[in-house]
């Protein structure tokens, strides 16, 4: 891969914050996994929201009166994610997690590909889909026990124990942050002193608001995104890219390490 002299400047003034950092974060957004597969929402003529509209299929008022809309939607996406596998930003955030050298993920996806690539510490700020819950009696489980059959055979999960609908336990339009993963993550952007933004274009609040946080405490701010965000001229290190190929060259400069 042929980069711009710049580009190659800008990586190895990442890789030497990484290095001088003692605790680093990042904010991952859906740029990190549309190399694996999975769509983001807003890219025009490919995101999901340029096909559909969002509060007619993914809101908590739709799923608690029409769960059947919601769960036709998201069929197609929760088969893109059950077959997804992480790519090589996610792998080389987890080595860099093992070796000291980042605290903590926070996520803005529901894919679960952070946990798959081996990070650890994944504050997953737009909840998961590791767990669903009933709408009645409010018993939780494992989507394990569900995801496939709904995939392949579009079967909605019912609660075994009361026969109501299990709605995965991820934020829908007119729905709270899960309070401790908010709490955890203002925690991690306020006390770090170097924040990675990684294939988020900064829109959605709050979450949004986190890079501000910690760069008004004094952090370093590193932000890799195929287009412009609103904190660009506050960071450090500005990489316009593919976050697959860029980070991965970062961790090369860090780890002495090939990919």
């Amino acid at each position: 891969m042929s980069l711009a002299t710049h580009t190659l400047a800008s990586i190895d003034l990442a890789a030497e914050l990484l290095r001088n950092s003692r605790r680093a974060v990042a904010l991952t957004g859906a740029g990190i996994s549309t190399p694996s597969g999975i769509p983001d929402f807003r890219s025009e003529g490919t995101g999901l929201w340029s096909r559909d509209e969002p509060l007619e299929v993914a809101s908590l008022s739709t799923f608690r009166t029409h769960p059947e809309l919601f769960f036709k939607w998201f069929r197609g996406l929760a088969g893109q994610i059950y077959q997804a596998e992480p790519n090589l930003a996610h792998l080389t955030l987890a080595q860099w997690e093992s070796a000291g050298l980042l605290q903590a993920v926070i996520t803005q996806n529901i894919d679960r590909l952070h946990q798959k690539a081996g990070s650890k510490h994944v504050v997953e700020m737009h909840g998961t889909l590791s767990t669903l819950s009933c709408t009645q009696c409010f018993h939780q489980y494992s989507y394990q026990d569900y995801l496939q059959a709904f995939v392949m055979d579009g079967i909605m999960p019912l609660c075994p124990a009361c026969g109501a609908v299990l709605k995965p336990d991820v934020i829908l339009f007119g729905e709270q942050l899960p309070q401790k993963a908010w709490y955890e993550a203002q925690r991690l952007s306020r006390t770090c002193d170097l924040m990675l933004v990684a294939g988020s274009s900064l829109e959605v609040l709050p979450a949004a608001g986190l890079p501000m946080q910690a760069v008004d405490r004094g952090a370093h701010l590193v932000i890799i995104n195929q287009t412009p965000t609103y904190l660009d001229v506050r960071a450090d290190v500005v990489i316009p890219g593919d976050v697959a190929e860029i980070i991965p060259l970062i961790g090369e400069k860090v780890l002495h390490v090939r990919y």
